[in-house]
């Protein structure tokens, strides 16, 4: 979420813009394929969504095959049961791990970035995985939309109570009473 600075005039600062119209306030962080048509559903958000669950879909398959291909490669080549083996069971065991690191960040954020950095060889291998989760995700809701969703919520929710509590004017709550003509004393 990025939020608007309080202070006009200041211009745009890293990290804070203004939502559409011109308004101050936290902005939604656009998602892929959706943009922030995942905020209000509109914009054409089912049909994005049919079209991504489709799409992801598609392209799993012909991952597989791909993969399959690649597999009689290994048997044309005749280099044994051991090395077949060994290679289905390494798509297979990435392809698990891929599937669920990309479930889990639909819904968090990662706790530790360094580490999901060094999974992400990992999770190349096992695309077919990571494919399947945002297959599945989309029949839920546009992937990522929730996580992106409490954020946003979290973050007007905060600019709203900020802006409400600056309401009046500062300078007449701190005023103390003083005889006409006198000036309070310094400290």
């Amino acid at each position: 979420m990025s939020e608007n600075s309080e202070d006009p005039g200041t211009g745009a600062t890293p990290g804070s813009t203004t939502s559409g119209g011109g308004t101050p306030g936290p902005r939604p962080e656009p998602l892929f394929f959706f943009g922030t048509t995942w905020v209000d559903h509109d914009g054409g958000y089912g049909l994005r969504r049919a079209g991504a669950a489709v799409g992801s879909l598609v392209a799993a398959v012909a991952a597989c095959f791909v993969l399959r291909f690649a597999f009689q490669g290994l048997q044309i080549a005749d280099v044994g049961n051991l090395v077949g083996i060994l290679v289905v069971a390494m798509f297979a065991i990435c392809s698990a791990i891929a599937f669920r690191k990309t479930w889990e960040g639909f819904s968090r954020r990662p706790a530790d970035p360094a580490r999901e950095a060094n999974l992400r060889g990992l999770k190349t291998i096992g695309f077919v995985g990571s494919l399947i989760a945002y297959f599945l995700r989309t029949f839920m809701e546009a992937p990522g939309e929730g996580l992106r969703r409490t954020e946003y919520e979290t973050a007007l929710a905060r600019y709203a109570k900020r802006r409400s509590s600056r309401t009046g004017n500062p300078a007449a709550r701190k005023t103390t009473k003083t005889p006409k003509g006198k000036r309070p004393k310094r400290k």
